[in-house]
């Protein structure tokens, strides 16, 4: 009797939760009606390039889309298959004579497949949205894939990569990265601060090492700084909870409006700039390179080649990526160069080389192609997905390249150097 009321509790609150697409079924269409076929957005298109289907196209996606909202077409697993396999890097916005907002289009059709789930369906995908997006939990992960690295089982897993545990190959290629870039970040609450760090959800576990290195950049220019775990909500928008997003977003909100906010995470960043409240969040490198750094702050020379991949949610964020090469550029000797393929997507795209890890590896493998040619000392990039994807890569590889943030070769360079006193850095407005 227990398990079948526990089975009934949870089924109600799930069928409890709100889960009502945000956009109507007419609002989905005449976006849809937007996009005239040209085709313009194939060529730019990572998953097209790769099958050569119409269905795997932007045009494609849109054609199933309006044949299944006019019920035309049935969500049948292969219709859901070809949709699935969309990346939301939106290239295809970028090369779009028409405007198509395809991004929305694409979150709108998850959120409204999502409302046609059962409840159980529901709860399950929606569980484990639910954790990626919470600090404590990703910390937790991050202490089990040190452990999962140090003691071993990493080693042992892969020597039975042909195995059953072929399954958990995803993950397991998630924590031998997050082994290298968990850190543990004390929240910081001092009287008066001049910003507020956004650390976000998997900020900590995933970009652990960059948000230390942004700390001591900060500690240098003598700026007080504000910090805490927050959500920004991206994680559940792409995965067709809307409601939940915005929950998220809506404490973002409560936390940060009004106040000076940088990031470093260009996906958070995207999402939380979409919020009028927020629009003033600014991404960390550009912040740094609006500042107006004190004289006595000198960069030791890197004789190094780097090479710059650019995220594809940095390439929406205003001025794009051009803030991160002005800022390595800082850097005496350093020789700074775009990773070539930098207009198609490595295949992170949040949770999706989770829901799509054949995919998501073919389009690593392009990167790492790249890479085994040209053999650059550091690759850098602002988004902690793509992070973890290339470390996880490089590894597997036998590459000997090191994945960081831009901030960490900044913080790096400053060592040795006395810390400036006197007044904090003037920093320019957005």
């Amino acid at each position: 009797m227990m398990p079948v009321r526990f089975a009934a509790e949870i089924t109600a609150i799930v069928d409890n939760t709100v889960f009502a697409p945000t956009l109507s079924r007419d609002e989905l269409l005449r976006l849809a009606d937007q996009c005239v076929k040209c085709g313009l957005c194939l060529p730019v298109c990572p998953t097209y390039e790769k099958r050569r289907n119409e269905a795997d196209s932007p045009r494609g996606r849109i054609a199933l889309i309006q044949g299944w909202l006019m019920d035309d077409l049935e969500l049948t697993p292969t219709l859901a298959g070809h949709l699935d396999g969309c990346l939301t890097c939106r290239a295809c916005e970028r090369a779009c004579p028409s405007l198509v907002a395809y991004g929305r289009l694409i979150d709108g059709a998850k959120a409204r497949r999502v409302a046609q789930m059962t409840a159980w369906q529901r709860f399950w995908q929606r569980g484990w949205l639910l954790a990626l997006s919470d600090a404590r939990l990703a910390g937790v992960f991050g202490q089990v894939s040190r452990f999962y690295r140090l003691s071993g089982l990493a080693r042992l897993t892969e020597w039975l990569r042909l195995m059953p545990f072929r399954r958990l190959q995803p993950w397991h290629r998630l924590a031998t990265a997050l082994a290298i870039t968990a850190r543990y970040i004390a929240p910081r609450d001092p009287p008066v601060a001049d910003l507020d760090l956004f650390i976000g959800c998997q900020g900590a576990t995933a970009q652990g090492r960059a948000i230390e290195a942004a700390l001591k950049i900060c500690e240098r220019l003598g700026l007080r700084v504000r910090s805490g775990s927050a959500c920004c909500g991206a994680l559940l928008r792409h995965n067709g909870y809307p409601h939940d997003a915005d929950q998220h977003r809506a404490d973002c909100i409560r936390f940060y409006a009004g106040r000076p906010l940088v990031g470093l995470a260009s996906a958070c960043l995207v999402e939380l700039r979409e919020e009028p409240a927020l629009s003033h969040a600014q991404e960390i490198c550009d912040f740094l390179d609006r500042c107006v750094w004190p004289a006595a702050i000198r960069l030791r020379p890197l004789q190094a080649r780097v090479l710059v991949h650019e995220p594809c949610s940095h390439q929406f964020l205003p001025g794009g990526n051009a803030a991160v090469y002005r800022l390595l550029t800082r850097i005496p000797a350093l020789e700074v160069a775009p990773l070539p393929g930098n207009d198609r997507c490595c295949g992170a795209a949040g949770t999706y080389l989770f829901q799509q890890p054949e995919m998501a590896q073919r389009l690593l493998e392009d990167k790492l192609t790249t890479l085994a040619e040209l053999e650059p000392k550091i690759i850098v990039t602002t988004n902690p997905g793509c992070a973890l994807h290339l470390i996880a890569g490089v590894r597997e590889a036998g590459l000997s390249i090191e994945v960081c943030h831009p901030v960490e070769l900044i913080a790096r360079q400053m060592d040795g150097w006395l810390k400036t006193s006197g007044s904090p850095p003037r920093i320019n407005p957005a």
